[in-house]
This record gives structure tokens, C-alpha cells and sequence, in this order.
């Protein structure tokens, strides 16, 4: 059955769950790189803004080219 992820249907706990299991393993082997992109979830945790409006966000600056990561050992610092 599909639960809603909507801020206002989950609680902090669930949406600290709900990003540790999209994003998997955030200490592989990648020099710790992927803790950048927990991090752009906090607000979302917080329930300061919604997955849709992060995800979108995101997607426009990668889109647009501009706001994006430097280059690092894995891809992106």
C-alpha cells in the first residue's frame, strides 16, 4: 500500500527514514560524497519543504548549470 510522503502525513522520524532508505549507503566508497546530498533533504526532514520542491530545485540548477558542485575524486565534492 502506498503511504503518502507529504510533510504533513509523516513524522520527523518517518522522513529521516524515508531519505535514509532512497539514498541507501551514504558512507561507501566514495570519499564521503554522498553526505552532500543528505544534506540538500534536511529541509525536508525539518518539514521546512516538501521532496517535490527540493527534487525540482535541484533539478533546475543542474538544468541551468549554475549553483552546481565542483568536480572531486568521485564525481562531486
Amino acid at each position: 500500500m502506498f503511504q503518502s510522503l507529504l510533510i504533513k502525513d509523516t513524522t520527523r522520524e518517518e522522513r529521516e527514514r524515508i531519505v535514509a532508505e532512497s539514498l541507501g549507503n551514504l558512507h561507501g566508497a566514495c570519499d564521503g560524497c554522498a553526505m552532500g546530498i543528505a544534506d540538500m533533504y534536511q529541509d525536508y526532514i525539518d518539514g521546512r519543504r516538501e521532496l517535490r520542491e527540493i527534487n525540482m530545485a535541484f533539478h533546475e540548477n543542474y538544468v541551468s548549470g549554475t549553483n552546481r558542485p565542483e568536480r572531486g575524486s568521485c564525481g562531486y565534492a
